[in-house]
């Protein structure tokens, strides 16, 4: 026995009935994502100071970090006070993006602050708002606390 061809008129509805119900799982709350990447602000010291960009042969951490000497003295000197914001889970973040900086969804405004890794040592850096959890630290940073490249250490993080 053969099966008669679903009216074109059924067929219709059924496929304008699928249309509508894909168009309902999309997210129409979102905004647009073509935000301009951002340069991580640098501190008073190091803006007055001409940028330094790693030669195009630049493979390891050391020939990618372009800090100077004066911007790592700034950033390992003791910092006093300032409130304890909480603590991230933190991935390095561009070697591109110099300086002392780390990207947080712990601040809604760029701010001066602090992070003290495990092992004690802190690094005052800029705190960059950032929509996502945990945090991307940059390679100055992660060099200064003595942090493998690799991993994903906490830290925990203050203001200055």
């Amino acid at each position: 026995m053969t099966q008669a061809a679903p009216h074109p008129r059924l067929r219709f509805g059924l496929s304008l009935a699928a249309a509508f119900a894909l168009a309902a799982c999309a997210d129409t709350t979102a905004t647009p994502t073509a935000a301009v990447p951002q340069a991580a602000p640098q501190p008073a010291a190091a803006a007055a100071a001409p940028v330094r960009r790693p030669g195009a042969a630049a493979q390891s951490a050391a020939q990618l970090d372009t800090t100077t000497a004066e911007q790592r003295a700034a950033a390992a000197a003791p910092a006093a006070g300032g409130q304890e914001l909480g603590r991230a889970v933190v991935s390095l973040g561009s070697p591109a993006e110099q300086g002392f900086w780390l990207r947080t969804p712990l601040v809604s405004q760029p701010t001066p602050g602090r992070v003290v890794a495990a092992n004690g040592a802190s690094a005052n850096v800029d705190l960059i708002p950032a929509s996502d959890t945990g945090g991307r630290m940059s390679l100055a940073a992660f060099q200064l606390l003595n942090l493998p490249l690799t991993s994903l250490p906490e830290v925990r993080v203050f203001t200055r």
